[in-house]
């Protein structure tokens, strides 16, 4: 069954705003932006609300939700029960599913994922290989990139750097000017702060730093 339809005539950018039609919800729910009808699928709960726009060979299925001004472009996907909202921008490959939650001005996008019940949001970047997931929590103006992984209830804060092939796991904490990279792996309560670097490690560095 359909649950949308265009208002009318597409606007500047070629985007058509949508409206609901699904009888389980209230008839005539304005909705947010769309290129077409490949941008929001009509299985499920999702919906693209406000002033959000998704565009491009994006995808938003299941029961997520895109809303405020956030803007999903590319090919990225956004599925399961995630949620893009505020200034957030999700574009190249990037997937974001599970619980997830992106928001405020964050950015994912290449081809990172986001998952689980993690939080990306500030002025975070998630971007290359990168994964974020668990119910871990990246904010700030922090940068995970390459093929790094952040996960479990870690925490990436301030302007740290998380790239290379490192993984912040369990309930690290990577903050300040923190830069873990190279085959860095912190895991445990470990906290790391200010303008310190850690990389190359094989084992795991678990609770023996602050």
């Amino acid at each position: 069954m359909r649950k949308y339809k265009f208002t009318g005539v597409p606007n500047h950018e070629g985007l058509h705003q949508i409206i609901r039609l699904n009888p389980k919800i209230v008839e005539g729910q304005i909705g947010g932006w769309i290129e077409s009808e490949d941008n929001l699928s009509h299985d499920g709960d999702c919906w693209v609300a406000d002033n959000a726009k998704v565009f491009g060979k994006a995808l938003v299925s299941g029961n997520a939700m895109v809303y405020g001004d956030a803007h999903v472009t590319g090919k990225a996907r956004v599925y399961g029960d995630a949620q893009v909202y505020g200034n957030a921008e999700v574009s190249g490959a990037a997937l974001v599913f599970g619980h997830s939650q992106v928001f405020e001005k964050a950015q994912v996008y290449g081809n990172a994922q986001v998952s689980g019940t993690a939080l990306v949001f500030g002025f975070a970047d998630v971007e290359g290989n990168a994964d974020v997931s668990g119910a871990a929590e990246v904010y700030d103006c922090v940068q995970v990139f390459d093929n790094s992984t952040v996960n479990g209830n870690a925490k990436i804060s301030e302007e740290a750097q998380v790239f290379g092939n490192a993984n912040v796991s369990g309930d690290a904490e990577v903050c300040g000017k923190a830069k873990v990279f190279g085959k860095a792996k912190i895991s445990g309560d470990t906290k790391l702060s200010g303008d310190v670097r850690y990389f190359n490690y094989d084992s795991a560095i678990d609770g023996q730093l602050a």
